[in-house]
């Protein structure tokens, strides 16, 4: 008897509260539809889908990668306090396919001891113990500022595979000789002297130095660069040609703004005899001639038997001309490198060699969809009906006689923004312009890069890979490279064909849509 009074009440309270509840859901639902209608088709992020991003604060030098037990393991300089506080310290990825990572944590953290913060150094895998911490320990050389301030450098071992890491000594295994620049040491492995080979940022000068265990270094010379700035991050590794040849190739981030070249990665093609690097060419080549691939490191391809044919490079995306300068620090982090590329060796008809930088095939991975169009002629602009925020593009285009041709990418819909990549054959260069979108520069003063292009050639093969903060250009099998910070807004997702002062036509146009590495 209670219980159906109980239930006689609940219908009775049902029955008048029905107007209510659909009013309530009526109003709902039209709420719900207003937003899904003003809501962007894209994620409201701006963390890059496929490059590598901090996963929270700050990040910028990447330290040279090694391989070991099957998985690469990259170590960057990372900065937990950032914007609110100071000093790096080392963060630690692994990867096995080096387009998804793992983060580690901290494998080598700041102010442990009373040297402060860890710089940039080198990490190599100690395979035959010559500093006497075990079999394949893994040994750091870290500059640190000592007590007075000095720029010096410390070991640093590991014996559990790379996570984490002990300090050797307060003492460090190389004093500053009374320069005010004295850091970045690279180690490598020199077979020819079977010894380690260490290289120095000494101001304008690379450093060469020896040791048979790590911890006693002896200088042997020295490599003095001309009108590039401050040279960071040296670089020193043997490749071989495809025409058998085997040459030296001596690399550092450079600044060559002051002689209107770039401020990024340049190299040297020569010879190293054990002591002392002899160059081929006075003045450097350049890895990239955009505005934002800076502490380029190059390592080797871990599954591979042969060394010399090519090895991989990723440098940081970021220009100390604005670092702090980025959308992404509404969301915590700043921090972006560029995709691995591989790099190889080549010859040109000239006898001259260089050398070229291609993404990664296992980019190909991420594939979701893709669009072709074979052939289009274009005089004035055309607009694909493809669009996108992650992507590879690649197209050949030829003409016979245009001013200017190329791709105007992360347009907006009504065409006002956009990042135009061009050939500009009476200028002979190629280009890059950031000027019409979002971007890091606000003086405006470092929109357009532009890098040498011979223009009798009358065609061009580009592939461009495309991301929410990046634009990343090879043109001609990646014998030119552009790498730019871009922050174009989410819904900006166009794609348009231009040519000026003629027909333009591109071909065997490919575009290989990207998925998320976060998914």
């Amino acid at each position: 008897m209670i219980k159906r009074r109980f239930n006689k009440k609940k219908k009775w309270l049902a029955v008048l509260l029905l107007p209510f509840c659909l009013l309530t859901t009526s109003l709902l639902f039209s709420e719900w539809l207003d937003n899904k209608k003003e809501k962007p088709e894209v994620e409201d992020t701006y963390r890059a889908d496929y490059h590598f991003t901090t996963p929270d604060h700050w990040k910028n030098d990447p330290q040279k990668p090694i391989y070991l037990d099957g998985e690469y393991h990259y170590y960057y300089l990372y900065n937990g306090d950032y914007p609110d506080g100071n000093g790096t310290e080392w963060r630690h990825a692994t990867s096995t396919d080096l387009v998804h990572w793992e983060d580690e944590g901290v494998s080598i953290p700041k102010y442990t001891n009373e040297n402060g913060d860890s710089w940039s150094g080198s990490v190599v895998v100690d395979t035959n113990n010559t500093a006497g911490f075990g079999e394949d320990s893994v040994v750091a050389v870290v500059t640190q500022p000592s007590a007075n301030g000095d720029q010096e450098q410390f070991l640093w071992y590991s014996t559990d595979k790379g996570q984490s890491f002990t300090s050797y000594s307060d003492e460090p295994i190389m004093s500053n000789p009374g320069i005010e620049d004295f850091r970045d040491p690279k180690i490598i492995w020199d077979e020819q002297t079977d010894k380690w080979v260490m290289l120095m940022a000494e101001g304008t000068k690379i450093g060469f130095y020896e040791s048979d265990n790590l911890k006693d270094w002896n200088y042997t010379g020295g490599f003095q660069t001309e009108d590039i700035g401050l040279i960071e991050c040296p670089d020193l590794y043997v490749m071989r040609a495809h025409d058998g040849t085997v040459k030296w190739i001596l690399g550092a981030s450079a600044n060559g703004e002051s002689i209107g070249k770039p401020n990024t990665y340049a190299y040297w093609i020569g010879d190293y005899n054990g002591e002392e690097f002899h160059t081929d060419h006075e003045e450097p080549k350049w890895l990239d001639y955009g505005f934002d691939w800076y502490g380029g490191v190059t390592f080797e391809d871990g599954t591979s038997d042969d060394k010399l044919n090519h090895r991989y490079a990723l440098a940081w995306m970021n220009n100390w001309d604005y670092p702090d300068n980025t959308p992404t620090m509404r969301e915590g982090f700043n921090g972006l490198d560029s995709i691995v590329r591989k790099i190889e060796l080549k010859k040109q008809e000239n006898d001259d060699y260089y050398l070229t930088s291609q993404p990664i095939k296992d980019l190909n991975q991420l594939t979701h969809s893709t669009d072709s169009y074979a052939n289009i002629e274009v005089d004035g602009i055309k607009t694909l009906e493809t669009t996108g925020t992650a992507y590879q593009l690649e197209a050949d285009i030829s003409w016979s006689e245009i001013e200017n041709a190329g791709l105007r990418l992360r347009e907006s819909a009504d065409q006002t923004r956009h990042i135009d990549v061009g050939i500009f054959p009476e200028g002979r260069y190629s280009y890059v312009n950031r000027g019409s979108t979002d971007q890091p520069d606000d003086s405006h003063q470092l929109v357009e890069s532009n890098a040498p292009f011979d223009a009798s050639k009358k065609n061009v093969h580009l592939k461009v890979l495309v991301d929410k903060t990046s634009i990343e250009v090879f043109i001609d099998d990646g014998k030119t490279v552009h790498s730019h910070q871009v922050f174009p807004p989410l819904a900006d997702e166009g794609i348009s064909l231009f040519s000026e002062g003629g027909t333009a036509v591109f071909e065997n146009i490919e575009i290989k849509h990207y998925q998320s590495i976060h998914e």
